[in-house]
């Protein structure tokens, strides 16, 4: 199928050759006609599958035909909610690309900068906007947004917005938006949760699910360094000398973190940058636009920075530290391999890890090999193979005087002070992190 299939009009099919696009993906193709259908969307699919141009292509269309922004001052007819501020700039280009010929105009408003050039935007009339919650609350309580004429509205990156605590200013926003809207609503996974509030915002929905969330990019290898926690900075930067690794992001827990990651390769003359919630949103661009554009080879991330980062060519991941949430690895690792091309993901795993080892490979029905030809292996290590799936079932106990979280699949013990269930801290070594 081509895009003249999906019965686009011309100023998008024209801005789609220019930007070289050839055929719709699987998303793009399935959610395209039922939005230009006008009908509410519930679209579960991974970053990386072509989702923003799935909704932003027949938002445009609906736009360019049912208004005429010659008559008075536009009003805000599409609102698209997005976590981070690089998601949002990211939707932001993607919208300027493909409407370029439309004859429309949107805005991007973020925290993190000043209000100044947004709320001028805003004062000057736009048809498309797209924000992050935090700031649009601000600007709706100081009066330059005003809702009450939304036709199209998009939640982006639902579940991430629940991990990120926005669920409240969501629904606050949800609340100022007309009964009469369509709305489209997307995440990556769909826990219950997320189901829920999907219940909340749309009407009669279609359902579009383009590749489980639990299913890893074909098209990425994957390889596991077994390393004790003291060797972990020994072994990335070793394997950062390896010439083939044209670019490489890194993955680690914490902003903490990832800043100590970035100072332990710059003294070891290795070119990187951090990009995490801490940094200044130019911080932030201008580390991006250097990985983007080839002046630093490694970028250092966070989970939640790396939502927006869209690279087409990043040839390898790195999780310096495994994900204690299984689903956190298949996002991870789907940053490189797309656009159809090939990709590797390397992760570095200590003996407090090997208990997230297996939930992923649980997970993902596989197991991932072990490279031993390195300097630094793991001296005694026995092979972690992924178990049969069966049903979770969470059971609360105690456990010297904590509580403690099991499965019927996995009876050992998880105290709160255990390492999985600390996300924002450095694994500790302790007596049985590295053995004589």
């Amino acid at each position: 199928m081509s895009f003249e299939n999906l019965d686009l009009i011309e100023p998008i099919l024209k801005a789609l050759k220019t930007e070289g696009y050839e055929k719709p993906t699987p998303i793009q193709e399935q959610a395209i006609p039922i939005i230009l259908q006008r009908k509410d969307l519930l679209g579960c699919a991974q970053t990386g599958t072509g989702k923003t141009a799935a909704f932003a292509i027949p938002i445009i269309q609906i736009l360019h035909e049912t208004h005429n922004p010659a008559k008075g001052k536009r009003r805000i007819k599409s609102l698209i909610v997005t976590p981070t501020r690089e998601l949002a700039i990211q939707i932001g280009e993607s919208f300027a690309a493909y409407g370029c010929y439309a004859g429309l105009k949107h805005t991007v408003i973020f925290g993190g900068v000043g209000e100044r050039p947004q709320t001028d935007a805003l004062r000057a009339g736009i048809d498309i906007l797209i924000a992050t919650p935090g700031r649009l609350l601000d600007l709706m309580n100081q009066g330059y947004i005003d809702l009450r004429h939304i036709e199209l509205f998009v939640l982006d990156e639902a579940d991430r917005m629940l991990d990120m605590g926005f669920i409240h200013d969501v629904k606050r926003i949800i609340a100022e938006l007309p009964r009469e809207r369509q709305s489209l609503f997307f995440s990556a996974t769909m826990p219950t949760d997320i189901v829920k509030l999907s219940q909340t915002i749309l009407k009669n929905p279609l359902k579009v699910e383009i590749t489980p969330e639990v299913t890893t990019a074909e098209k990425v290898e994957q390889w596991m360094y077994m390393v004790d926690y003291a060797d972990k900075r020994s072994l990335l930067v070793h394997v950062l000398r390896n010439p083939e690794i044209v670019s490489a992001l890194i993955f680690t827990r914490t902003k903490h973190g990832a800043d100590k990651v970035v100072q332990l390769l710059q003294k070891n003359g290795l070119q990187a940058q951090a990009i995490h919630g801490n940094k200044s949103q130019n911080a932030r661009q201008k580390a991006l636009s250097d990985f983007k554009t080839g002046k630093i080879r490694v970028l250092v991330a966070t989970d939640i920075a790396a939502r927006g980062i869209d690279i087409d060519d990043l040839t390898h991941v790195i999780n310096f530290e495994i994900p204690n949430i299984p689903e956190t690895y298949v996002h991870r690792i789907g940053r490189t391999g797309r656009a159809g091309q090939s990709g590797i993901a390397l992760s570095f795993c200590d003996n407090t890890e090997i208990i997230f080892l297996r939930d992923i490979q649980r997970l993902i029905s596989q197991n991932i090999p072990v490279v031993n030809d390195h300097p630094y292996a793991m001296t005694d290590f026995t092979p972690v193979k992924a178990p049969a799936k069966v049903a979770r079932k969470p059971v609360r106990r105690e456990h010297n005087g904590q509580a403690v979280r099991e499965t019927v699949h996995n009876r050992e013990a998880r105290p709160n002070n255990h390492p999985s269930a600390q996300t924002e801290q450095k694994p500790k070594r302790t007596f049985w992190s590295r053995r004589p």
